[in-house]
């Protein structure tokens, strides 16, 4: 890793909810952006919530990359910025059939109280 003034979590960061089997395994991060996540995950998340204050210009920098202040220009602030987009966003979900109901939904409904044609 690159010299950073970050502060590392307190504790190793993992989502178990949103990526049960980690971060690299679930194909949407390198392992770089998962060693990232894990050793800084926990400060860049109670800095997020406002439980940490930062006490340095990356972690102020980070913060106002939150509020839509400022681009995110270090590697941490896009792997987690990524992490939020995918943690918290919907996920797209792609099909190929280009309707969303079929049309004729009532054509094969019969109503039992009428008789059938050729019955009598």
């Amino acid at each position: 890793m690159s010299q950073t003034e970050f502060r590392p979590g307190q504790k190793r960061f993992y989502d178990t909810k949103k990526f049960p089997r980690g971060f690299a395994k679930s194909g949407d991060f390198t392992i770089t952006e998962e060693d990232l996540l894990i050793h800084f995950g926990d400060t860049m998340l109670h800095i997020e919530s406002g439980e940490l204050s930062p006490v340095n210009n990356e972690e102020k920098h980070f913060l106002a990359v939150l509020n839509n202040e400022k681009a995110a220009e270090t590697k941490l602030e896009k792997v987690w910025l990524k992490y939020i987009h995918l943690s918290r966003d919907r996920k797209r979900f792609h099909t190929l059939n280009g309707r969303s109901k079929p049309e004729n939904i009532g054509d094969d409904y019969i109503d039992e109280d009428q008789p059938l044609p050729g019955e009598d």
